[in-house]
């Protein structure tokens, strides 16, 4: 592969500092782009918030139709290229749109099960014959996509699959039998991308119609929550495939399926971004209108700590979500492929992989944890149905399940980092750690010099942990998980912190966002501890166990901030302002 420029290389916020002019924030989005996410926005406010009972009881046509409305509005058009219908833009406005349509987590799903994981294999991976025939019509709304990997036992071990294909005696198709478990779009989609197993060992993607005899439904699924997104089983009974629908090549379904999960899970922590901004707007109206005591209840400090620490936890994974974004974008910009498939795919799908996995975590993880808070803040309206965060914490628990599970990708990013070292692609370092250089009294240089010592430290346990394990470490699952969250919590918090300086040094007001940076690495710091304790527990013991531990509180040595104050100085900011869009911006 050809050499990029180092902050546009997966991983290299582990490795150095990255220069906040190099980084993209959600307030650089271009007119244009802000135009289509404001017509999104609006689509949602006219069109999908005025009718959640209809859809959460899946009316009949009512989905299938706004679905068809957004394909008339180009909204499905943004990330097709403008060879076959689309505008050809990239994930910085895909971002924004995902998260204006998971305000309602199941109409998200559908918009997000079409425009991501089920037009994303023909995208990159399609022929242009493949494309000339369906791509066009899925980008205009007249064909709905549906992604069809997990099986009733083969969830996280996707490629554990029972799905066959069997080329025919004539050679002109191959014969598909099989049950796809938890397909979204099913009841709805028109085109359906299938992974078999070719002659039971050579996973394969396949370009699947609805109307090929053989193919069939299971009932819709009961599920907890995103009720107004369609989920069922997708049955395969002797289904003749054109072996012109062959995607990628025989064999080559494992890239796909992989590479497509990628921004698959960059897409879900868009979205995942979108639905805590509205628990926060949704909490902070009910925290100013409801009064106990005489007085609101935005007014007590426990009401002010659930509201600065949901908008804090927002702005590191909107933070980190945009910032990818715009990685992805160049590197897809530069136009270079990956002869792995039959076309080729661009580096973009995969340079970002640990970023997308961080992102599928952290956006998942906040989201659960800002509805949770808007509920509790609720009370016992909060529970009740007649609500929104009742339907909301439904909706938002299956985040971390999809795309694969939490679990699953923390344990891919530090055998991802091993990998990658071993083939020369992320040079770990060679020499121990060494507590950095005593900052200035600038909160945020004290920051700066915090995170470069966590940096340090993610990576010498990862040294650590593989001197000890060697190969096993994916088998030390605790020990690899704690690594993970290290590392996720660097990128989130270098991520906050850079666009707050970015924001600073263009000479626009900061306030808000610095306390939101400090608020975070404040609480940062205390779990980044805690895991490399873990990791260390598990590697070492006695005066070597000793002397590990003392390093650690030299590489994340911090003096706590007064995190009470900022969180009071953030709700009461909020409470003026209304929503988390207007607070950042302030």
């Amino acid at each position: 592969m050809k050499p990029l420029p180092p902050h546009l290389t997966g991983a290299h916020f582990l490795l150095a500092e990255t220069d906040p002019a190099e980084v993209f924030t959600p307030e650089e989005l271009p007119t244009e782009e802000r135009q289509i996410v404001e017509t999104a926005q609006k689509f949602m406010d006219k069109e999908v918030l005025t009718r959640i009972d209809e859809l959460e009881h899946q009316e009949e046509g009512l989905s299938v139709k706004l679905f068809k409305q957004l394909g008339e509005l180009g909204l499905h058009t943004l990330e097709v290229p403008e060879s076959h219908g689309g505008l050809g833009l990239g994930k910085t406005v895909g971002a924004g749109v995902a998260a204006q349509f998971s305000r309602l987590g199941g109409f998200g799903v559908t918009y997000g099960a079409h425009n991501g994981i089920g037009t994303m294999p023909l995208t990159y991976f399609g022929t242009d014959e493949q494309k000339d025939r369906y791509l066009g019509k899925l980008a205009t709304g007249e064909l709905m996509a549906a992604y069809c990997l997990s099986e009733t036992g083969s969830g996280s071990d996707a490629l554990g699959m029972k799905t066959r294909a069997t080329l025919s005696e004539d050679g002109k198709h191959y014969v598909l039998n099989g049950t796809k478990m938890w397909i979204s779009n099913a009841a709805w989609a028109d085109l359906f991308t299938v992974f078999a197993k070719v002659d039971g060992e050579h996973v394969t993607a396949f370009l699947v119609e609805r109307t090929y005899p053989g193919v069939s439904f299971g009932k819709e699924e009961h599920k907890l929550g995103i009720k107004s997104s369609s989920t069922r089983r997708v049955i395969l009974e002797d289904v003749k495939v054109p072996v012109e629908n062959v995607l990628g090549g025989v064999g080559k379904g494992a890239y796909i399926a992989f590479n497509i999960l990628n921004f698959g899970r960059f897409g879900l922590g868009a979205g995942a971004v979108g639905g805590s901004i509205e628990m926060i707007r949704t909490a902070t109206k009910y925290a100013q209108e409801r009064h106990q005591f005489g007085r609101p209840i935005a007014s007590f400090g426990l009401i002010q700590q659930k509201l600065g620490e949901m908008a804090a936890r927002t702005f590191a994974v909107e933070s980190a979500t945009y910032r990818t974004a715009a990685m992805i974008d160049a590197v897809m910009a530069t136009g270079e492929m990956l002869d792995l498939t039959d076309p080729p795919f661009p580096r973009g799908l995969e340079e970002f992989a640990i970023e997308c996995s961080a992102l599928k975590v952290a956006c998942s993880e906040a989201l659960f944890h800002v509805v949770d808070e808007g509920l509790q803040i609720h009370g016992g309206y909060g529970f009740s149905e007649e609500y929104s965060p009742a339907r909301a914490t439904r909706d938002a628990r299956i985040n971390r399940i999809f795309e694969g599970t939490n679990e699953i990708n923390r344990l891919f990013i530090p055998s991802t980092l091993l990998r990658r070292a071993q083939r020369g692609r992320f040079e770990l370092p060679k020499t121990g750690p060494q507590a950095p250089a005593a900052a200035s009294g600038e909160p945020l240089d004290r920051a700066a010099a915090l995170l470069q010592g966590a940096k340090q430290l993610s990576l010498w346990l990862m040294g650590l942990s593989f001197q000890k394990f060697g190969k096993e470490l994916v088998e030390q699952q605790e020990v690899a998980a704690a690594i993970s969250d290290v590392v996720i919590e660097i990128f989130l918090d270098e991520s906050a912190l850079l666009r707050t300086k970015k924001t600073l040094a263009n000479g626009k007001p900061g306030g808000t966002m610095t306390d939101l940076t400090l608020s975070l690495m404040n609480d940062s710091v205390s779990l980044m501890e805690n895991r490399a304790t873990l990791v260390l527990a598990a590697c070492c013991s006695g005066d070597e166990l000793e002397k590990s531990l003392g390093l650690v509180r030299k590489l994340l040595a911090w003096t706590p901030v007064n995190a009470v104050e900022l969180r009071r100085r953030v709700a009461a900011r909020l409470c003026e302002v209304e929503t988390y869009t207007a607070l950042v911006a302030g």
